[in-house]
């Protein structure tokens, strides 16, 4: 899994697949990715208002309502997803200024923009009942892949993280 990747000004970062022109068919057209966003400067009830945004997103897209229990265990995967990168926007950075979620018929991408300049990390489990320190490692567990984009000479970052869609 990726932590850390540095991109030109500009640069979203690695696309998910099937998303754009591959080296095997260069003249084939390029997936159309379809994104929501959410400012969430000033919102009240952060987490649960980025989980209602995706939970519609996923309505829209027509993961939800799910018609089977791969179906239900995938959107339910984003949600936890969402939760899990605001709330550390919350806790560890200057809370969450937008939550993006981008679509294609393969690859659902899930971005919280903040203005903090820590870096996420997945922490391993303890069993010793310690509530929190998480999060990371239960995204990590759940992705295709995750990440860090930051512009040089910029504040902030943008946490990504991808999921398959639902087959």
């Amino acid at each position: 899994m990726s932590t850390t990747r540095q991109h030109q000004p500009g640069d979203l970062g690695r696309e998910p697949e099937g998303t754009g022109h591959s080296a095997d068919a260069p003249s084939a057209e390029p997936v159309e990715r379809q994104w929501r966003t959410l400012p969430l400067r000033q919102v009240s009830g952060i987490v649960p208002a980025a989980r209602d945004f995706a939970r519609q997103a996923l309505h829209d897209w027509g993961w939800l309502p799910a018609s089977s229990a791969d179906r239900r265990a995938a959107a339910e995967d984003v949600l936890l997803v969402v939760s899990e990168l605001v709330t550390n926007a919350c806790l560890h950075a200057e809370g969450p200024e937008e939550l993006r979620i981008g679509c294609t018929s393969k690859v659902l991408r899930v971005e919280v923009l903040d203005g903090g300049a820590g870096q996420p990390a997945p922490r391993t489990p303890h069993r010793a009942g310690r509530p929190g320190g998480h999060g990371m490692f239960i995204v990590q567990r759940l992705c295709l892949d995750w990440g860090v984009l930051r512009v040089p000479g910029e504040p902030g970052k943008t946490v990504w993280a991808e999921l398959a869609a639902p087959a």
